[in-house]
């Protein structure tokens, strides 16, 4: 072969290998190009899977976090209007009852105004028979039992028998003189100034000691001091029966009982005497009258008001000695 195409052989055989190797280079380089976006788009996938993940789990808890919100609000919608409805409620029952505390203010206010004119129409010379109906003759009194029933007397209310000026035959006949006694009408001015029914007041003190504990000491002496107190707290009931009894629960004597009392609330009867019964009776128109004193429903003079206590103090010595008042016929 002439030298010339030998060399031109060489040369072509270089230029050959040199394209080899370049492809080669291209080839390798393309490969690591390759695996190397590979590994990038497999480490971004990763990373968008995570955040995916990330973005689920948020969601739940956002999800989580409106349910219970709404949960929340609607429970407290409910509590509010449960209030508001409650408030209501309270508001037309408190409104209930201050219509009807004003009703029974007004009622209450037209019977003091009632009781206040009556007692003011009543003085011991002329008694009101419409404040005092034990006065009546006794056909009249039982007349009245027979149409309206057993009646009921609270203590507080019960018969404060005023006694009537004498007849003309009676002044004839007999007269009863009296003199005031010092000591007595000192303590009973005292106690006027600021009339209450504190024991500690010489005229309390007196009066329990000589009249009020005398007359109200039975031979029950448990159920006694009950009487007494209730006499006291104004809540003693007497009422008459149809069917009488035949032992007093106070005296524990056998008599007929016609009439029975209760203490406050209690449902407990007891019968009593017709003794028993005016015992009870004269304590009673005695704090009757000190009560109509305290409230100022008394319009005498003061002497007036001394002479009334005195005789009420009478009637209680009277009723302890046994002596009562019976209907006749």
């Amino acid at each position: 072969m002439p030298p010339e195409e030998e060399e031109e052989a060489g040369a072509h055989r270089r230029e050959t290998y040199n394209m080899s190797r370049l492809r080669s280079s291209s080839l390798e380089i393309k490969e690591k190009g390759t695996e190397f976006l590979r590994e990038q788009l497999d480490a971004a996938q990763k990373e968008l899977k995570l955040k995916d993940e990330e973005c689920v789990r948020l969601s739940d808890i956002r999800n989580q976090l409106e349910q219970e919100l709404e949960e929340l609000t609607a429970s407290l919608f409910e509590e509010a209007h449960k209030m508001v409805r409650e408030a209501n409620v309270k508001q037309a029952a408190a409104e209930k009852q201050l219509k009807e505390a004003q009703g029974k203010i007004d009622v209450l206010q037209a019977e003091v105004s009632a009781l206040k004119t009556l007692v003011l129409t009543s003085t011991p010379s002329s008694p009101n028979p419409q404040l005092h109906p034990q006065l009546l003759s006794p056909g009249s009194s039982r007349a009245s039992s027979r149409l309206g029933g057993h009646t009921r007397n609270k203590s507080a209310s019960g018969a404060l028998q005023l006694h009537t000026e004498p007849t003309q035959t009676d002044v004839a006949t007999k007269r009863e003189d009296k003199e005031l006694d010092s000591v007595l009408f000192a303590e009973f001015l005292s106690w006027k100034e600021t009339p209450s029914l504190d024991r500690s007041l010489a005229f309390i003190s007196r009066v329990y000691r000589e009249d009020i504990g005398p007359c109200l000491s039975f031979t029950c002496s448990e159920l006694s001091q009950s009487v007494q107190c209730a006499v006291e707290n104004n809540s003693l009931t007497i009422e008459p029966v149809a069917m009488s009894s035949l032992k007093c629960a106070l005296s524990g004597m056998s008599r007929p009982c016609r009439h029975r009392i209760t203490l406050g609330d209690k449902e407990n009867y007891y019968y009593i005497s017709p003794s028993s019964r005016a015992r009870i009776t004269a304590v009673c128109n005695f704090f009757t009258y000190i009560r109509y004193i305290q409230q100022g429903l008394v319009r005498q003079d003061v002497q007036q008001m001394f002479w009334e206590v005195m005789r009420l103090r009478r009637e209680m010595s009277v009723a302890k000695l046994g002596y009562f008042l019976t209907e006749e016929g």
